[in-house]
C-alpha cells in the first residue's frame, strides 16, 4: 500500500513536488502557514522574478504543465550591461540562441498549487509549523491562534531556509548545519509599462547596471514592465544605512543609474515602502531520517539568486526523486538514502556557483578582459561543441550535475588563460599553428575532464 505523504511548504517546490506525488497515485497532503495568495494579495515588494533554465522546464513537463507556463515566460537571450557613462553593451548567453525565461514567482506558484488541487492534493493554508517529532513524525501546527497536533507517514520538508523540519533535524545527534549570510540585501523597485503598454528597454534580455561592490538587475514581465531588484550592502557608503532621505535616494540613483532613473517614476516610495530582505546560504547534513522524512528546495540547500538557480535546482530535486520511484518503487528507506547521495553534493555546488555569480554580475561583467574571455568561449563552443562548453551554459542549458560543472571550473580557468596568453583571439585564430595548437589544448581539456560525471547533457 502506498504511503501518505505529508510536505510542508506550498511554495513552489512543494507545490510541484505534491503535483508528481499525486500523479504517481499518493494521498498528499500540503501545509502552508500563509493564506491562500491566489485569494490574498501578495506583499509588495517581494516577488523577486524567476529565471526559468532547463532543469525547471524538465520538471513542469514532468508535472505535465509546461504548457500552461511557456504563455507567461519571456525569453531572455543574454545580458543588456548598463554602464556608469550610460553606454551599454550585450552578452549574448549561448551559443545557439539559448534562452532563460523570465517567470512571476506568484503566478508560477498559484498555477501549480492550482494543478495541484486539481489533481487531488489537499493543501492547508495558515498552517503554521511549530515543531516536529522526528521520531514519531508528528506536527503541531498553529492554525487560527489554536494548536494542532497532526500525524505524518512519510514527511517532507519544503518550507524554506527557515524550514521547520530543518530546525528539527538541527537539533538532532550528529547534524552539521550551517548558515551564512551575506553583507548586502536586496530591495525591489519597478519600471513600469510605458504610456503605450510598451517596454522601456529591450524585452528579451535580462539587464543589469554592474557597480562592482553593488548593481541593480531587471526582468521583464509579460504586462510590459519590468520586475528591478538593488542588490547593496546593508552598511557602509553607499548601502541601505547611509541612504535615510528622499534626497539622498535621489542623489544616489541620479548619480549611479542615470538611465534607469527616468523610467522609474515610483523610485523613491518603492525605496522607502518595500522591504529590505537579507541573503542567506545554508548547508545541513544529513537531508533525510530513515525511511520518515527529508528535506527538498530551499529546506536543503537555500542559496542567494544570483545564478537564477534556486528554484531551477529545486524543481531538479523533485524530478530526481520521482526518478528513484520507479528505480527502487516503494523502498523509501533506499529512495531517500540515495537522493541525500544524489542530490547533496548538487546543493553545495550550487550554492558555491551562485556565490561566484554575484562577483561576476555585480563587478566582472564589465570587465574588457572578462568580456574578451566571455567571446572566446563562445567561439571555441562553436568550433568545438563536443570538447567545450562553458561553465555558464553547463548550468543553465544542461543537466550537468552542479557537482560537475565546479569540478570543471578550473579546466576552463588553465584552458582560457593559455588562449589568452597568446594575444588577440580573432587574429591568431586565422593562423595555423595557433589552431594547431589550440586543438591540442583542447584535447588536453577534453580528456582531463572526462573523469567527471556530465549526466544528461542534452540541450532543451
Amino acid at each position: 500500500m502506498s504511503r501518505q505523504i505529508t510536505i510542508l511548504g506550498a511554495g513552489l517546490v512543494g507545490s510541484l513536488l505534491a503535483v508528481i506525488m499525486r500523479k504517481r497515485g499518493y494521498a498528499v497532503r500540503l501545509y502552508e502557514r500563509r493564506p491562500d495568495m491566489r485569494k490574498e494579495a501578495i506583499a509588495a515588494g517581494r516577488s523577486i522574478n524567476l529565471a526559468v533554465s532547463v532543469r525547471a522546464w524538465n520538471a513542469l513537463e514532468m508535472a505535465g504543465i509546461k504548457s500552461d507556463i511557456e504563455p507567461i515566460a519571456i525569453p531572455m537571450y543574454g545580458r543588456s550591461l548598463h554602464m556608469p557613462d550610460g553606454s551599454s553593451a550585450y552578452q549574448q548567453y549561448g551559443k545557439n540562441n539559448e534562452a532563460i525565461y523570465s517567470v512571476s514567482r506568484g503566478e508560477l506558484n498559484k498555477k501549480l498549487m492550482t494543478v495541484a488541487e486539481e489533481a487531488g492534493v489537499e493543501i492547508f493554508f495558515d498552517h503554521r509549523c511549530s515543531g516536529v517529532n522526528l521520531h514519531t513524525n508528528e506536527l503541531t501546527f498553529i492554525h487560527q491562534e489554536k494548536e494542532l497536533k497532526v500525524q505524518a507517514d512519510l514527511l517532507f520538508g519544503a518550507d524554506g531556509a527557515f524550514s521547520a523540519l530543518r530546525s528539527s533535524y538541527v537539533f538532532g545527534d550528529r547534524v552539521n548545519a550551517a548558515q551564512n549570510y551575506l553583507e548586502h540585501g536586496y530591495k525591489e523597485l519597478t519600471i513600469p509599462a510605458s504610456a503605450t503598454g510598451g517596454f522601456m528597454m529591450e524585452k528579451e534580455a535580462l539587464h543589469i547596471w554592474p557597480r562592482h561592490n553593488y548593481m541593480l538587475i531587471a526582468l521583464p514581465n509579460i504586462d510590459g514592465s519590468f520586475t528591478c531588484t538593488l542588490f547593496f550592502p546593508f552598511e557602509g557608503t553607499p548601502s541601505f544605512s547611509s541612504l535615510q532621505t528622499r534626497d539622498d535616494i535621489t542623489a544616489f540613483f541620479n548619480k549611479t543609474f542615470p538611465d534607469a532613473v527616468p523610467m522609474m517614476p515610483t523610485l523613491v516610495d518603492d525605496f522607502i515602502n518595500n522591504p529590505t530582505a537579507s541573503l542567506i546560504t545554508t548547508r545541513i547534513f544529513p537531508w533525510h531520517m530513515s525511511d520518515k522524512s527529508a528535506l527538498i528546495g530551499d529546506a536543503a540547500h537555500a542559496i542567494v539568486p544570483f545564478y537564477g538557480q534556486g528554484m531551477n535546482a529545486g524543481f531538479e530535486d523533485c524530478t530526481v526523486l520521482s526518478s528513484l520511484l520507479d528505480k527502487y518503487g516503494e523502498d523509501w528507506t533506499a529512495i531517500l538514502k540515495e537522493y541525500e547521495i544524489l542530490r547533496k553534493p548538487n546543493g553545495d555546488a550550487v550554492g558555491e556557483l551562485a556565490l561566484m555569480n554575484f562577483v561576476e554580475m555585480r563587478d566582472k561583467v564589465a570587465d574588457p578582459a572578462f568580456l574578451e574571455r566571455k567571446k572566446i568561449e563562445k567561439e571555441l563552443g562553436k568550433l568545438y561543441p563536443t570538447e567545450f562548453v562553458s561553465i555558464y551554459e553547463m548550468v543553465s542549458f544542461s543537466h550537468t550535475p552542479y557537482d560537475t560543472v565546479m569540478k570543471c571550473i578550473r579546466a576552463q580557468d588553465e584552458l582560457l588563460i593559455k588562449v589568452m596568453s597568446q594575444g588577440n583571439f580573432d587574429q591568431q585564430i586565422a593562423t595555423e599553428n595557433f589552431r594547431n595548437q589550440l586543438g591540442v589544448w583542447i584535447k588536453e581539456y577534453y580528456a582531463s575532464v572526462q573523469q567527471f560525471d556530465f549526466g544528461t547533457t542534452t540541450n532543451n
